[in-house]
């Protein structure tokens, strides 16, 4: 491992004071960049721990709720405002690695794991784009099963592998940032990058920047969400499809409705079409079928990965099936 220095951040301006320098990275639980650090991926000169920043999960001004970005997977899972009000958010963080790591893993690393494409891991021995630009995608014609169909580029098919950003994807979860230049908010859908011929660059944060907070939005539809992961093996895999939705149904007809798609591509995916196609329908099968048909009409695949159309559409069915089903 490269030689590093390490300091402890006492404040949000202290962080971002000691990130000033180009090779200094944050330190959430490490769970994700320690393991990079080994396997040589990433080579910060300087880690600012930000573990004693904010962990509050607190009700905002507009009913809302904001949660700290050094707070554990595991405690926002089990918040009671978050089980009752935001389920899906819940389900899905549980539904993402072990007990362990959940009570280690932050919410701010959270959103900044990076990929874990096969390619991308193997310094010797893989070409990656993302790793290194210029060097190709070895996964383009590798084991690509668990890779991208939606927002992918000829440079880069990786996924981005969080389950709970899935469900803050799908309640409109605005990012809280502080930096050189201040504070800014950006809405979770918009902080991650699709790869274009860049996929080294993965998210619009700058230089230095850091995440503070996330905001749940206060919103009726929330309550009524659900998510459903489908992976290779019952625990501890990342997901080859997820489904985060939300459903809310009046005189008979779809009102609001929220769907976000994970492992099908480099970012939490949101088919906003798929959700407007919704509005006004009645909430039966066939409404679903085409919504999802809408959703994944966009799919590029790759010999591995071409089941994942069929069974990211028959996910979506099912989920909005369910979640229909209380007021059928």
């Amino acid at each position: 491992m490269t030689p590093f220095d390490y300091a402890r951040a006492r404040s949000e301006q202290g962080a971002v004071a000691g990130a000033r320098d180009a090779g200094a990275k944050y330190l959430g639980a490490g769970t994700n960049l320690v393991d990079l650090m080994r396997e040589g991926v990433e080579a910060p000169g300087r880690l600012v721990d930000v573990t004693g920043l904010s962990r509050r999960i607190e009700p905002t001004n507009g009913g809302g709720l904001l949660i700290g970005a050094a707070a554990s997977n595991t405690a926002v899972a089990e918040n009671a405002a978050v089980r009752a009000r935001y389920p899906a958010l819940a389900r899905a963080i549980l539904s993402g690695a072990s007990a362990q790591i959940r009570n280690m893993a932050t919410v701010g690393g959270n959103i900044l794991q990076r990929t874990r494409c096969t390619y991308f891991l193997d310094v010797e021995g893989a070409g990656c784009n993302k790793r290194q630009p210029g060097q190709g995608c070895d996964a383009l014609e590798g084991l690509n099963r668990g890779h991208g169909i939606l927002g992918v580029s000829p440079a880069c098919i990786a996924i981005h592998p969080s389950d709970m950003c899935v469900a803050l994807a799908a309640f409109d979860t605005v990012v809280h940032l502080a930096g050189a230049n201040g504070r800014r908010r950006v809405p979770l859908v918009d902080l991650h990058r699709l790869p274009g011929d860049t996929p080294h660059l993965e998210t619009v944060l700058e230089p230095g920047e850091l995440i503070t907070a996330v905001e749940l939005p206060s919103q009726s539809i929330t309550a009524r969400s659900t998510y459903r992961k489908v992976r290779d093996r019952a625990s501890y895999a990342f997901a080859l499809v997820s489904v985060a939705a939300a459903l809310e149904v009046a005189d008979g007809r779809i009102a609001d409705v929220r769907i976000a798609l994970g492992g099908v591509a480099p970012k939490p995916w949101r088919p906003r079409e798929a959700e407007a196609a919704l509005i006004g329908a009645v909430p039966e099968q066939s409404a679903f079928v085409a919504a999802a048909d809408l959703a994944l009409s966009g799919s590029t695949t790759r010999p591995g990965n071409a089941f994942k159309p069929d069974l990211a559409r028959r996910t979506i069915v099912a989920v909005l099936t369910d979640l229909a089903g209380a007021d059928l």
